[in-house]
């Protein structure tokens, strides 16, 4: 703990609140609430603490408090907070499952269409499905059974959907508004349980058309019935209320909670959403932040009812979202809380030793990284190399890796500008240059290691560039390859030495995936190079000859080769006129004579 983390935890208020913990760069890396400031904050700094919450402890140099008038207002700001500012130890939802649903566009002419995407758009959704083929299934019996819009876009004439009588054809003929509100409102009361109301009716049709002797409507009638009964009434776990409603279940070990959300859909438990992740803070807290998070979400619909866990602040999330909000003292809805509360105990438990497996590959490797090469902890990791093909189309590229893992928004392509063909170190020189610039110029955070894809040149070059020329001090290390170009050495110091690791050990393999990364980065930029300059070598240079032209002959040939190789007739079966096709054909000629 520092000075200036111990004088303001000194005068801390006991008010409701946020704090946002900032580490050596000034970047807020986790946002929280409390209703007692002065408590809360004081806990992290005071005791002991597992692994995950010592470790974001260890980077956190100073904070910042917001005082609220109370703890719904403090939850409020925690999300939003969360949200402006992504910092990288909260629970950000980022896994997310786009669920899918039956949407009634508010058209003139309705339709009833599959989305991922829920909008406030006066549509009206229905779900979320348990996947793509059941809401499908469900949209085919009710393309069936009414006969709204079906086109996307109304056509000129009556298509087959009017002809087999699943549509009422308003491109041909004008349907009065108040027919398609009685359509809506029957797909609407089916779809919220009422089928088993449609299922009596087309019963009803399908005997008297077996009456009429009309047994292919009968057998019609029957497939919907049929349809009906697998795709409506297939689940076991259900209540007969017909309420959509969310179950939410939690369970903690070791630092870590896993959270449940039963999705009851007419009644029928339909699908559950499962997250795992490392808690910092009380279970009771994080769960609120956690359901406020979930329903920002924008393919997670409002339920009419949740059922929550007793030891959860019903009326917190009542006030925040504004809908029913129960924990339930007996009964089916507790047996079903219960239910979210055991498979959240079991996933926790099947998936744990899985989770600190990734953990010691990842946060596990930098702190083995920054232990071998006597540094902090590098838990952001900038890594550079070259590619060119004998001196031609030279690229460089940079990869980012934060926590162990690849950051491939920050990854960035350079065209190397200055530096002479074959000049490996002076390309390593130029970009290096052109990051740290702009790093500092925009105020963007540093690396706390930069690893330089080469040996003892390159990171020589890297160096004059960081610390002589730019005052900035970072480590700089090297990645030297064996002659199998696989990762042989790592090289640290001034000058450089190898530092011995374990070919076995998390942060050696850390290393691998850093520099196959960077090369795999870098050689596709540069293969994407090579191939739009031979394109340009090749066609711009022809007169007559310009981008869509361009374009349709490669769609026609399929390859700039089977070009050169067509002769006068095949490119006018490509749409050139007699002129440009012979020009063409004379300037492959001559360019061959050329290579000759």
């Amino acid at each position: 703990m520092n000075d200036l983390i111990r004088e303001k935890l000194a005068i801390l208020p006991e008010n409701p609140g946020c704090y946002l913990m900032k580490d050596r760069q000034g970047t807020i890396i986790y946002v929280g609430k409390a209703k007692k400031l002065k408590n809360r904050v004081r806990s992290y700094f005071t005791g002991s603490h597992d692994g995950k919450t010592a470790r974001l402890v260890g980077e956190i140099v100073d904070f910042e408090t917001i005082i609220t008038s109370s703890d719904i207002e403090a939850l409020i700001l925690e999300l939003n907070l969360i949200k402006k500012y992504d910092p990288k130890y909260n629970i950000m939802l980022k896994d997310d499952k786009s669920y899918p649903y039956l949407k009634i566009t508010a058209e003139r002419h309705p339709r009833l269409i599959i989305t991922r995407r829920v909008k406030k758009d006066k549509g009206k959704y229905f779900g979320p499905y348990p996947n793509a083929h059941a809401a499908a299934e469900t949209k085919k019996l009710l393309d069936r059974i009414y006969p709204y819009r079906k086109c996307q876009k109304l056509p000129t004439k009556s298509c087959l959907y009017y002809h087999l009588g699943q549509c009422l054809a308003p491109c041909i003929q004008e349907v009065e508004e108040d027919t398609y509100k009685e359509m809506i409102a029957n797909i609407t009361r089916f779809l919220n349980g009422g089928y088993k109301n449609v299922k009596k009716e087309l019963t009803e049709k399908m005997q008297q058309a077996a009456e009429n002797l009309e047994f292919e409507r009968a057998t019609d009638y029957r497939d919907q019935i049929t349809n009906i009964e697998m795709v409506m009434e297939k689940q076991s776990m259900s209540m007969n209320d017909f309420t959509d409603r969310d179950i939410f279940g939690y369970a903690v070990d070791q630092g870590w909670m896993c959270v449940q959300v039963f999705f009851m859909r007419q009644g029928k438990l339909i699908e559950r959403d499962v997250s795992i992740f490392p808690l910092y803070k009380e279970a009771e807290e994080e769960i609120l932040t956690f359901i406020g998070q979930f329903y920002q979400k924008s393919d997670h619909l409002l339920p009419k009812e949740i059922l929550l866990p007793p030891e959860i602040d019903a009326e917190i999330v009542k006030q925040l979202l504004n809908t029913a909000v129960l924990i339930p003292q007996r009964g089916k809805k507790k047996d079903l809380v219960q239910l979210a509360m055991k498979n959240a105990k079991i996933s926790l438990s099947q998936k744990f030793q899985l989770i600190e497996r990734q953990e010691q590959r990842t946060i596990g490797a930098c702190d083995a990284l920054g232990e071998a090469l006597n540094i902090s902890m590098p838990l952001r990791i900038e890594a550079f190399d070259n590619s060119h093909t004998h001196g031609v189309d030279p690229v460089s590229a940079m990869v980012s890796f934060v926590d162990g893992k690849p950051d491939r928004k920050n990854y960035r392509k350079y065209k190397t500008k200055t530096a002479a063909m074959h000049d490996d170190y002076g390309a390593m020189r130029e970009v290096v240059r052109r990051r740290y610039i702009r790093v500092l110029k925009e105020n963007l955070p540093l690396p706390d290691l930069v690893l330089i894809d080469g040996g003892k040149g390159q990171m020589e070059v890297a160096r004059e560039v960081i610390e002589d020329e730019l005052g900035l001090s970072i480590p700089i290390a090297g990645l030297a390859k064996n002659d199998k170009h696989e990762t042989s050495e790592l090289l640290y110091g001034n000058p450089p030495e190898v530092i011995p690791l374990k070919r076995t050990s998390d942060a050696f393999y850390l290393l691998q995936r850093i520099q196959d990364e960077v090369h795999r980065f870098a050689i596709t930029f540069h293969r994407q190079q090579r191939g739009k300059n031979a394109i340009t070598s090749s066609l711009d240079n022809i007169p007559g000859i310009g981008p869509k032209r361009k374009q349709a002959l490669l769609q026609y040939f399929g390859s700039v080769k089977k070009i050169r190789e067509a002769d006068v007739a095949a490119l006018q079966k490509a749409g050139l006129s007699e002129k440009l096709a012979q020009s063409v054909e004379k300037y492959f000629q001559e360019k061959l004579q050329e290579k000759k």
